[in-house]
């Protein structure tokens, strides 16, 4: 009896050289440990899906160096071109960075109605 003890005690403190058989089944159990844990412990380490723009945004290249963003128009509220300009930068910016709009190209259906904004941009 006094040897298991002794045994267990051994691998608690880590008492075996490399290369002995007692080392190998100690890194064993710890690479299990790591490797197969996640599937049975929740760790709650997920990341959280954040989507700031409930909106679905397309980004097409140009041809020219810059880009055609494609955003729907349930999230611009604005009725002037200056308030529209600006909201279409708060949904692009966090996506590409800083750009500069160059043209705003509204996209509207047979009624008139503005489905979505085809946006023109360049990185600075």
């Amino acid at each position: 009896m006094n040897a298991i003890w002794r045994t267990i005690r051994d691998y608690i403190l880590w008492s075996y050289e490399r290369g002995t058989i007692q080392y190998d089944v100690m890194v064993t159990l710890i690479l299990l440990f790591v490797f197969l844990s996640p599937y049975w412990i929740n760790f709650k380490d997920k990341p959280v899906e954040h989507n700031p723009h409930r909106t679905e945004v397309v980004v097409t290249p140009d041809g020219h160096g810059g880009f055609i963003y494609k955003v729907e128009a349930s999230a611009i509220s604005g009725r002037n071109e200056e308030t529209v300009r600006a909201e279409l930068l708060q949904v692009i910016e966090p996506i590409s960075g800083e750009v500069t709009i160059t043209r705003v190209e509204p996209v509207k259906d047979r009624s008139g109605r503005v489905l979505t904004y085809q946006v023109w941009v360049q990185r600075e």
